[in-house]
């Protein structure tokens, strides 16, 4: 029964990567053209999300930071998901929704990428978040799922909106993750040549 379960997991994740792929390769490298454009002069990437997509927010901004694949310099890029005091003081001193748009309002510059990562795509928080970028003339890049929820009208013309086509949150996160690597392969390769 166990085994039967696990290898289901691996076929679902597998099948879905696969019929992902057909929809995914244009918002994907549109993405990393808007990405690439916004390190190459000279602005950054602030991600946000939560949970699990929170945690994608710190690896996006890990690799790019420290390397993906290849030795390259490291690239500015902040998950606006780490710091507990500033994610607590916000949390209570206004409130929990206001935790990355706060931090999007200080840090965020126009030509800056804001990557804003919600399964759902109704995330209060980063629907917020997706907010204060447009205020501070911010390209956002939306991962989504379950048909992108209320992102699909918060974002604006210029925006990249690249939406997992299924509705279990796990499934959604496997790519999610698969979509991370391609953007860090997507921006070396660009950076550094094709290898």
């Amino acid at each position: 029964m166990l085994i039967e379960r696990i290898q289901q997991h691996f076929k679902d994740s597998a099948e879905l990567k696969l019929k992902a792929l057909e929809f995914l390769a244009d918002p994907i490298a549109a993405a990393t053209d808007v990405m690439f454009g916004a390190l190459a002069n000279g602005n950054k990437v602030l991600a946000c999300g939560n949970g699990g997509s929170a945690a994608d927010c710190q690896h996006f901004a890990a690799e790019l930071i420290g390397r993906f694949e290849r030795e390259r310099m490291g690239l500015p890029a902040i998950a606006l998901t780490t710091d507990s005091s500033i994610l607590t003081a916000i949390g209570n001193d206004y409130d929990f929704n206001s935790i990355f748009a706060k931090q999007v309002r200080a840090l965020g510059q126009p030509g800056d990428v804001l990557l804003a990562i919600s399964t759902s795509g109704n995330s209060a928080n980063v629907l917020a978040a997706i907010e204060a970028a447009h205020e501070r003339e911010m390209t956002v890049i939306a991962l989504t799922g379950k048909n992108g929820g209320k992102m699909n009208s918060a974002l604006a013309e210029l925006d990249v909106h690249i939406c997992v086509p299924h509705d279990r949150t796990a499934r959604i996160q496997e790519v999610h993750l698969l979509t991370i690597h391609c953007l860090c392969d997507g921006i070396d390769a660009m950076l550094l040549g094709d290898a």
